[in-house]
């Protein structure tokens, strides 16, 4: 089975995808995500390294992707404020959207570099079958293409 154009997307509360849903400008897939610049290779420092982001993708009800407002908040090195900021500015940016509601979505592949890391929805192929990788969260999309996923 091919990968489909729009690929579905379940909404999991207090989970991978539990900030995700349409509201009034479309759909949106927001999420807070620790991620390694693209060629980073492992060192003692790594956690100086290790940059933590707040990331709103939007899209139309169509599954365009529209948007991608990405932030980098900190590092490893200051876990506990990295993380706690980020939510409370995701938090922020959820609340402004009008008539958002946390429910499953359907968005088409797309990609964005931020910052020396990529985001977005991408088709891949492993061990011979297409899949769709949600960077750089690492959730793996596949048959039965349900909207359920891997981690």
């Amino acid at each position: 089975m091919t990968v489909p154009e729009i690929i579905p997307i379940v909404y999991e509360p207090d989970y991978h995808t539990g900030t995700i849903g349409p509201w009034e400008g479309g759909q949106l897939f927001g999420s807070v995500v620790a991620a390694f610049r693209e060629g980073y290779t492992r060192t003692d420092d790594w956690p100086t390294h290790k940059r933590w982001y707040v990331v709103l993708h939007t899209f139309d009800t169509a599954g365009h992707h529209l948007d991608s407002r990405i932030e980098r908040i900190g590092t490893e090195d200051d876990h506990r404020t990295a993380v706690d900021l980020a939510h409370g500015r995701l938090k922020h940016w959820l609340d402004a959207l009008p008539g958002l509601r946390f429910d499953d979505i359907a968005i088409r592949p797309f990609q964005r570099t931020f910052d020396g890391v990529l985001f977005g929805l991408v088709i891949e192929t492993f061990e011979g079958e297409e899949h769709a990788e949600f960077y750089p969260n690492n959730i793996g999309f596949y048959e039965p293409w349900d909207g359920l996923y891997d981690t």
